[in-house]
């Protein structure tokens, strides 16, 4: 038998292949059927919909966690509930509920083929947010790359007031989404250290304290009402739905590991920006829009600086890690996706 570890060309392609497939066909459902849920669903409760994601995530991880450890098929983190971890993770599950609370709330106000333009300032957001939190300067080369993105966020935006479809709601909850991904992927490095550098064991405890945390939120927005009266709420098929949307979020995290490690943190990354123009397309054709050229624009400028600034870090990051050993070079390469990606964050919970 051939060395696993020592794969054929084509066993490589076909490993790349299937992870990139994998992460782009979860990405798009993920979000499609989220903008069912949040939109066609007569359901006027985003945050309950979202906090029952939250507890798909829990139960999974736990499962899978007591699988793992029971049978020995697959190997994946042990999962303690710790009162003391869960208390020094809260700061990083106070961003996290904001970020998939505005990520939701912009996707149900705004249409699918808007929904990457209008979270598009995430890039500028990690930017700004990593100078005033942390100090580090960004290059000059990057900084015009986010002042691509900006430009093209704001044509975007014009363009989609010209076709009529236009959500200034949609618009600022995207604004802040973007905010509060740049935010959590900053908490999100000072936190790791708490749960032994997994991220699958800070994703169960984010999404354990995200299940404390939106409760006064549902209350406030007077949800449970909602809820109650929902005449679906006894439907099979909303059920089915709604433990889709948690399932499909739960498989962002490991899809996107793996497709990182299939490839790269660069090809990641402009893998995720090819997704997101195949998104937008897609989108245009299911719900039959028109749009005009200048808003198709709008798209490419944002994607090419997103792009651009996605090069040019990686360039920076490569020089940083000419002299560092391969175990550093890994780490800070894993570092760097979590400020551009946030772990999958922007699309799932």
């Amino acid at each position: 038998m051939r060395n696993r570890e020592n794969p054929t060309k084509w066993e490589s392609y076909k490993q790349v292949i299937t992870a990139v497939s994998a992460y782009w066909v979860f990405s798009i459902g993920l979000v499609f059927l989220n903008k069912y849920l949040l939109s066609s669903v007569q359901l006027d409760a985003p945050l309950f919909i979202t906090w029952y994601q939250c507890l798909v995530t829990v139960f999974l991880c736990l499962f899978l966690s007591k699988t793992s450890k029971a049978y020995g098929l697959f190997k994946f983190p042990s999962m303690p509930i710790d009162a003391k971890i869960s208390r020094e993770v809260l700061p990083l599950s106070v961003v996290f509920v904001a970020m998939i609370s505005f990520n939701n709330l912009c996707l149900k106000y705004v249409g699918v083929s808007f929904y990457y333009v209008g979270r598009s300032l995430t890039t500028v957001f990690n930017v700004v947010c990593t100078y005033l939190i942390l100090g580090q300067k960004t290059s000059g080369q990057a900084i015009g790359c986010c002042a691509l993105i900006i430009f093209g966020f704001l044509l975007g935006v014009d363009q989609e007031g010209v076709t009529g479809t236009l959500s200034y709601t949609g618009v600022i909850f995207g604004v802040l989404a973007s905010l509060s991904v740049a935010l959590n992927a900053i908490y999100t490095r000072k936190v790791l250290s708490s749960v032994g550098d997994c991220l699958w064991r800070l994703t169960m405890y984010n999404n354990l304290n995200a299940l404390v945390l939106f409760l006064p939120l549902m209350l406030f927005n007077g949800e449970f009402g909602a809820v109650f009266y929902f005449d679906k709420l006894f439907d099979t098929t909303f059920w089915i739905l709604m433990t889709l949307g948690g399932v499909f979020g739960f498989m962002m995290g490991y899809v996107t590991g793996w497709q990182i490690q299939a490839t790269s943190p660069l090809t990641h990354n402009i893998s995720g920006t090819a997704k997101a123009a195949a998104q937008t397309v897609m989108a245009v054709v299911w719900y039959s829009e028109l749009k005009t050229l200048l808003w198709w624009t709008s798209n490419f400028v944002v994607l090419f600086g997103s792009g651009m600034y996605t090069y040019v870090q990686k360039r920076v990051m490569d020089k940083k890690n000419s002299g560092a050993s391969p175990a550093s070079e890994a780490k800070s390469d894993k570092v760097k996706l979590l400020g551009r990606d946030g772990n999958a964050a922007e699309e799932s919970v």
